[in-house]
């Protein structure tokens, strides 16, 4: 890949990771269309942890929290608010975790086309937008449960299939849950942490045991550009969720999927 593909393709992946609009079908769209090569592991290695360095900077103070929360659950107490989320967190992360682990060779080969993008794009839209018009807006990430986590959880294993959007699905399933539209994208961007974190370290073992020569100066060109789009993109997000809620992001999707229809036909 050439640098300025380098840095089109690591702001395609910090827009669209946080973003409910798909950060998988953007990276397989983007050099479909394009006709450029595939990106290839180490770039996946280097946007991801770029979006993992960003969620982690953005929400500092409550994965502190979450850390002591660990703490206090592996002392046997779940007490407190923080304990209940760690715990949560932890469990939530489990189905996300083995589907990748069973299914992610499969999915790779057999669900990363055009088709099943613009099925899982159109889908999942209509789903957000009815979760985000009925859902109730009454709970708070502080009175989640266990049960919420392990569902939102489950939710967030279907993300493994292009076109759908980790935080797409799992603010859905929070907004189908009751919970306030921040809230619900709060609890979803603190789950991605130990998921990207899962996902980028299977992935650099994978690097490391290639033959191939790492590109290192544009692997740090990724990490730079899509850490400071990530972030820009969770602030926006945070800071206008509340009052513009998930309908544009709907609209975009159903947009997107009329596109690759159109171009396809």
């Amino acid at each position: 890949m050439t640098n300025l593909q380098v840095i089109i393709l690591a702001i395609v992946q910090g827009l669209t990771e946080f973003l409910p609009i798909s950060s998988s079908g953007h990276l397989v769209l983007v050099p479909y269309f394009f006709d450029w090569q595939d990106q290839g592991l180490a770039f996946d290695v280097a946007v991801h942890f770029g979006s993992l360095l960003a969620v982690i900077l953005f929400f500092r103070k409550d994965i502190a929290g979450l850390i002591r929360g660990g703490f206090q659950v592996l002392g046997g107490s779940v007490k407190t608010i923080e304990s209940r989320l760690a715990l949560g967190i932890a469990l939530g992360t489990i189905p996300a975790a083995l589907a990748g682990l069973l299914l992610m060779d499969w999915i790779e080969a057999s669900l990363r086309s055009p088709k099943v993008i613009v099925a899982t794009l159109s889908g999942y839209a209509v789903l957000m937008m009815l979760a985000d018009r009925y859902g109730k807006r009454e709970r708070e990430i502080s009175g989640v449960r266990i049960s919420d986590a392990f569902l939102i959880g489950v939710a967030q294993a279907l993300a493994l299939i292009p076109g759908t959007s980790r935080s797409g699905v799992t603010i859905t399933a929070g907004r189908l849950l009751g919970f306030e539209r921040q809230d619900a994208a709060r609890f979803s961007f603190l789950l991605a942490v130990p998921v990207i974190l899962l996902a980028t370290g299977y992935s650099l073992i994978g690097l490391l045991q290639q033959e191939a020569a790492v590109p290192w100066g544009q692997l740090a060109i990724g990490v730079a550009v899509s850490a400071i789009v990530a972030y820009l993109s969770i602030e926006f997000f945070m800071r206008f969720v509340s009052r513009i809620g998930l309908l544009p992001f709907a609209i975009y999707r159903l947009a997107l999927a009329g596109i690759i229809v159109y171009v396809l036909a």
